[in-house]
């Protein structure tokens, strides 16, 4: 007698919401996540969210943190894109293999820079990322080798952030490399780098802003950045795809500050 089971069919990697809207010609909305809590994650994803932003950049979470974040936004059917720390391909690699939908690698400084990024994270025949397969990316082993190298690589996407001011001069050739999804705009840091903290109407900044989104759409890839509710509209028409809306820490506080100021005026 043959035995056959449903656990023995070819497994197949989740589609990124993600890329599915930015295909489609949508805009994908994102919010940043500092608190390592899954619930916080699970809240968020419940939102309606497309994709949930964690940062390994700044925030001390470590990856069992960011591992149980992503199950909570799958379950939802949310993108998780994990801003990795600069530091060696592991670094880059491990957050992909725990089915992340995405990385972000900050302060891309040079086109040898970006290509060093793509080089890792990307396999055959783009890159030479390292081979697994055996993690939740790769459904544990269930995905084929070839199908999980092809899937990969289609399902996945890489965002480089242009947050300084020496990568404008090769910033065409950048936005032009395979393996590249995204460049997305970091206005905090480019204030800092050209001297001029928080000025964000500063006309070195808004060139910028703008020539990001321009290079990106030039080249058939996406622009993303900051933004509010107030400002939406203004990036969209620049060219801007993908908006990171606020951050669970800056929601929570002002809950917590408009309730006590609430209580204060009730009781004088």
């Amino acid at each position: 007698m043959e035995f056959k089971s449903d656990c023995m069919e070819p497994a197949s990697m989740r589609p990124s919401r993600v890329l599915k809207k930015l295909r489609a010609g949508g805009t994908a909305i994102s919010t940043k996540l500092n608190l390592g809590d899954p619930r916080v994650a699970e809240i968020a994803a419940m939102s309606g969210f497309d994709c949930l932003w964690n940062d390994m950049e700044h925030v001390p979470n470590d990856l069992s943190v960011i591992e149980q974040q992503i199950r909570a936004a799958k379950a939802y059917d949310v993108d998780v894109l994990v801003r990795v720390s600069r530091g060696g391909y592991s670094d880059y690699v491990r957050p992909l293999e725990m089915d992340a939908a995405g990385i972000m690698v900050p302060h891309i400084m040079s086109l040898e820079d970006a290509r060093a990024v793509v080089r890792i994270t990307r396999f055959h025949p783009v890159g030479r990322r390292p081979v697994d397969g055996g993690n939740a990316d790769g459904a544990y082993c269930a995905i084929p080798f070839e199908d999980y190298l092809k899937q990969a690589n289609e399902q996945r996407f890489v965002v480089v952030q242009i947050e300084d001011p020496e990568p404008l001069a090769e910033l065409d050739e950048i936005a032009a490399l395979e393996g590249i999804d995204m460049l997305f705009f970091g206005p905090g840091d480019f204030s800092h780098g050209i001297g001029a903290p928080g000025q964000w109407d500063h006309p070195r900044l808004i060139e910028a802003r703008r020539r990001v989104a321009e290079a990106a759409r030039a080249h058939g890839k996406y622009a993303g950045t900051v933004g509010s509710p107030e400002t939406m509209a203004e990036l969209v028409d620049m060219g801007y795809r993908f908006i990171n809306l606020g951050a669970d820490v800056i929601g929570l506080s002002r809950y917590f500050r408009d309730m006590l100021d609430a209580a204060a005026n009730k009781v004088g």
